[in-house]
């Protein structure tokens, strides 16, 4: 991706159909102004403390070509919906505003903004759907696969669920997200085209069926693949047939100096893979590695984990690039800020569940570090140009939870305090290109190392401290006050 000329994208019907009455609405009332949304999502994913926000390159590269062609603009005539005028105007359309966000990898929690962006109200409205659909999805995988990393130990992962994810684009998506939560490479040969993850396989049960003998097709694999064979061995039995052929087949790659593999994909995993083990050492190939398979998710690689199962690598499919039990990431877009007479105004979402209830104006998000560089909390401060909110080392703050408005806590930053949301898009133009995928997963693995094991728990996760500055708790009440005296 060019850092001034932004490629790629899709059409900008990909939105849903209320952006765009919304939008002629705005049009015909010539309230085209500026306009701050924020997208925060709102709890995390699969009962954990900790969630990964991704997508952020697939956005970029994607509104820099968001228009509508003709065909497009074509199709919007025969709803019978939209003036010829209004049609006119989204001839030209391209998104020209403002768009902050955190580095793609930061680990996140609820009601933080991800993603700010600063435009005028009809492109903030229109691209609403591609940031969630983006965002939502990739921040979903990556999340999954960073659980399922630290769960097996920080071990070596294999993504392979192409075939079980929700179409090309969701396999793709899938693919590249998984990389960022720490998978170690991709089945998908074409996302290791576009992405560069190194791509992995071993084989699958029709190969070691398509000949005469278990062992012929063991061998036959050797000769193609010597420096990268993993034999398949729970075709038929894993324990009399499968690894006892692994070890001839074996025998033959040592002699050429060559270490081997094998895989399992069935039974009791636990049991086997032991078992398996024992048989390796005893044949005299302490280095040969194992690999499983089978629906694994986060909660069972834990259990094998802790329970001393001799595995080196972990091939994971449905539960990660689908999400698993959880379907969506809960990421939502909602109005900040907008002008009026000529000033930006904050603007809240009222509502009955507190939990719906936005923060309001414009924010800057900031990770507090102990003197260890340990994440103590995020702060959500105000990003008034004219007046923002700067959290300084060495002062004592009283920083409140963003709902209940009498929790709260009083803290002296004794580390670093950073501000975390950076512009991306600045008038439409993309800043700079994107880092390398091996290099957000980096950052995913140290920022991770940067939180305490109590919020990384599969089960049972501490909660981790967001909170509101005193000023944006303040203004947060005042606006509710101010709506509650108008009913």
């Amino acid at each position: 991706m060019s850092p001034n000329n932004v490629q790629g994208g899709c059409s900008a019907l990909f939105t849903d159909f209320y952006s765009l009455t919304m939008a002629q609405g705005y049009w015909k009332n010539k309230m085209d102004k500026r306009a701050v949304f924020e997208m925060f999502f709102r709890r995390h994913p699969f009962g954990g403390g900790f969630s990964v926000f991704a997508g952020l390159e697939t956005l970029v590269e994607k509104i820099g070509g968001f228009s509508f062609s003709r065909g497009d603009l074509e199709y919007l005539a025969s709803l019978g919906v939209f003036e010829d005028a209004f049609l006119d105007y989204l001839a030209g359309f391209r998104f020209s505003g403002d768009l902050w966000s955190l580095d793609e990898g930061t680990i996140v929690f609820p009601q933080e903004p991800l993603i700010r962006v600063d435009a005028n109200l009809i492109e903030s409205q229109i691209i609403e759907g591609l940031i969630l659909n983006t965002i939502n999805f990739q921040s979903l995988v990556a999340t999954k696969t960073a659980r399922v990393w630290l769960a097996s130990g920080q071990g070596s992962i294999m993504e392979f669920g192409l075939r079980r994810a929700q179409g090309e684009d969701g396999a793709m998506s899938a693919s590249r997200a998984s990389f960022i939560g720490g998978a170690s490479g991709t089945s998908n040969v074409l996302a290791g085209k576009k992405f560069r993850i190194p791509v992995l396989g071993t084989m699958a049960h029709s190969w070691v069926m398509s000949f005469p003998s278990e062992e012929e097709a063991f061998r036959a694999y050797a000769d193609l693949y010597p420096g990268k064979t993993i034999f398949l061995i729970d075709t038929y039995d894993s324990l009399r047939s499968g690894v006892q052929n692994a070890i001839r087949a074996g025998k033959t790659l040592a002699e050429k100096g060559e270490n081997f593999g094998v895989r399992l994909d069935s039974g009791d995993i636990h049991y086997l893979s032991l078992e398996v083990r024992k048989a390796l050492d005893a044949a005299g190939f302490p280095n040969a590695t194992i690999t499983v398979s089978n629906d694994l998710d986060e909660a069972i690689i834990e259990t094998l984990t802790r329970g001393g199962a001799p595995i080196d690598t972990w091939g994971v499919g449905t539960q990660m690039v689908t999400g698993g039990n959880e379907a969506a990431f809960s990421g939502v877009y909602k109005l900040a800020a907008s002008e009026e007479q000529g000033r930006l105004r904050p603007r809240i979402k009222f509502s009955d569940n507190p939990e719906k209830t936005t923060n309001p104006g414009v924010k800057q998000l900031w990770r507090i570090r102990d003197g260890d560089g340990m994440a103590v909390a995020d702060i959500l401060a105000l990003d008034d140009p004219a007046n923002p909110d700067i959290l300084e080392k060495n002062r004592r703050y009283v920083f409140w939870h963003p709902q209940a408005d009498y929790r709260h806590f009083y803290h002296t930053i004794e580390g670093s305090a950073e501000p975390l949301l950076r512009i991306r898009i600045s008038g439409g133009t993309a800043l700079s290109s994107p880092p390398p995928l091996a290099e957000i997963q980096r950052g995913v693995r140290e920022g991770l190392d940067r939180f305490d094991q109590s919020y990384k728990r599969i089960l049972n996760p501490h909660i981790y401290k967001v909170s509101v500055t005193e000023r944006l708790r303040t203004l947060k009440l005042d606006l509710i006050k101010n709506y509650l005296g108008e009913l």
